[in-house]
């Protein structure tokens, strides 16, 4: 009774948990591998079919693998960018002393408090113009999609990663500058490394965001061959096809692979970039 008191009802927690979060996910699962293609009397597994992952792949009546491509590509696009400015940021607000630094930093608070709702309209007519002077960024394009992406990703990654920076000992760069080395080597060759686990996190979140975002990407991506993930299964499942959620749920099992991939691959980094910022010294 003492071990239970102690230890054990977080044993008991913590797999109630678990069974909490994994079920939904093994539910969707299963649908995708139910022939019937339909949520209501889908039963665990009760039978096992690649026919809607098959026919997601190869009919051509909804161009999935262009949602994915797109997708994946500004997924990257945004989360390397992002990574690079976000960092670029942090470090000259962490090593340099200039006018207005206080106030940049305050800014980039207060701009991040505004809900992203209150910028669609600018946002819709600012692209739209930008349609008719520069067609590869305006309404409807990719590069035009990742520009929005990263305006609004800049504030918070850099606060992210400002506590991070700080963290970096000066004498590290003193030490190079009294080697020759400039500012630009200094950032790109040491501290840059010293920093990887909040780099990998920004870029872990930045990629989640926008492989998932479907608000600015419905507003942006007008074409169908040209929408993301999350727009056209959407569009699939609510305008053509609402009874066809076995090949929904295929689709999300699909999506989901890349997401959990990187995460695997940077999950070694994430702890000690979302804590060691947190607190200087």
């Amino acid at each position: 009774m003492s071990w239970f008191r102690d230890v054990g009802w977080r044993h008991l927690a913590a797999v109630t948990a678990v069974i909490y979060a994994v079920f939904p996910l093994i539910y969707v699962l299963s649908a995708s591998l139910s022939a019937s293609g339909r949520l209501g009397d889908n039963r665990l597994f009760r039978t096992i079919s690649l026919a809607n992952y098959q026919e997601l792949l190869t009919s051509g009546n909804y161009p999935y693998l262009a949602w994915f491509t797109n997708t994946l590509i500004i997924g990257l696009t945004t989360s390397m960018i992002t990574v690079f400015m976000g960092s670029a940021a942090a470090y000259a607000f962490s090593r340099f002393r200039f006018t207005g630094r206080r106030a940049g930093l305050a800014s980039l608070l207060v701009i991040q408090m505004f809900p992203q709702l209150l910028a669609f309209i600018a946002i819709f007519l600012l692209l739209l113009t930008f349609r008719d002077v520069f067609p590869v960024i305006g309404l409807n394009t990719r590069l035009g999609l990742i520009l929005v992406y990263l305006g609004g990703a800049l504030g918070v990654n850099t606060f992210l990663m400002y506590g991070f920076f700080n963290t970096v000992p000066r004498e590290i760069d003193e030490a190079a500058k009294i080697d020759g080395a400039s500012h630009s080597r200094i950032f790109l060759t040491i501290v840059l490394r010293l920093v990887a686990p909040v780099l990998a996190v920004v870029g872990l979140l930045s990629f989640v965001g926008t492989f998932s975002e479907y608000l600015i990407a419905s507003l942006v991506l007008q074409d169908v061959p040209k929408q993301t993930l999350a727009v056209g299964l959407f569009q699939f499942i609510s305008q053509q096809h609402s009874e066809r959620w076995g090949m929904f749920a295929a689709g999300s099992i699909l999506a989901a692979i890349p997401v959990v991939v990187l995460f695997q691959f940077l999950q070694r980094y994430i702890v000690a970039g979302l804590t060691s910022g947190s607190v200087k010294g």
